[in-house]
């Protein structure tokens, strides 16, 4: 049965990957962004787009990564509410991040905590996809905290998985029932962050130098927060093998 899927951020990295593989399981994935005449901050053409969609997913994302995204999330969630329950949207799916209720210092994970908390408040049934940190954002991370000569990393244990995988799983969870909760989905092998950026700098024939030193954002995660708890789908793409592929 084709059921009409509206995807916010549907032109973005993970949503153009998600409208295609709903497409191509025959379902009528509507990208919405601003570029679309959808702006989910202001509300404008946003009930207009969910107009007969039995699910929506939201993969938008905050501008920013300080204190200004609690708003951000505040806001599009009131307004992606509002307009779902208006059309009778039957399912509502947000993508989120693994451990993001374990790590209360940094201002964006309390941010998408409450995301999720608007979301489990709401009128819609819903479903929460949480991924671990995608192999396309590695150099970015790494690029917050180097120079010319070095890169500093906390050995911070992470379990990154490729974009792609991540698009399957939220398609997955879009395609189904409502979960009322959570599925967790991570990469399949566990790195410290230091380690991950000496991989990735050798497989680009970078020559500069990782410390493992207490800089970046993601020093401020304890523990393994941000690995993979018990009971979470493993995604198949290896970030070696993923790597192998970008040269």
């Amino acid at each position: 049965m084709t059921v009409k899927i509206a995807v916010l951020g549907g032109t973005g990295l993970i949503g153009s990957q998600v409208v295609k593989i709903l497409q191509s399981a025959g379902h009528e994935a509507v990208p919405l962004s601003l570029s679309t005449g959808v702006d989910l901050l202001t509300g404008q053409g946003l009930t207009e787009a969910l107009t007969g969609a039995e699910v929506v997913v939201n993969l938008t994302n905050s501008p920013t990564f300080d204190d200004a995204s609690p708003a951000f999330f505040q806001t599009t969630m009131d307004n992606l509410l509002a307009a779902a329950g208006s059309a009778g949207v039957g399912h509502a799916v947000v993508l989120s991040i693994v451990g993001v209720d374990q790590v209360p210092d940094l201002a964006y994970y309390r941010a998408k905590v409450l995301q999720e908390d608007i979301l489990k408040a709401g009128p819609v049934p819903y479903s929460i996809v949480r991924a671990t940190q995608f192999f396309e954002f590695v150099e970015a991370i790494l690029s917050w905290t180097a120079d010319d000569t070095t890169v500093r990393l906390p050995d911070t244990p992470v379990q990154p998985m490729a974009a792609a995988d991540v698009a399957q799983a939220v398609a997955d969870v879009s395609m189904g029932a409502p979960l009322q909760g959570i599925r967790n989905v991570a990469g399949p092998d566990v790195f410290a962050l230091d380690e991950l950026g000496r991989i990735t700098l050798a497989a680009r024939g970078d020559q500069r130098t990782v410390t493992t030193d207490s800089a970046g954002m993601f020093a401020a995660v304890p523990g393994d927060a941000l690995i993979a708890p018990d009971g979470a789908v493993i995604a198949p793409t290896a970030y070696r093998e993923w790597l192998g592929r970008q040269s």
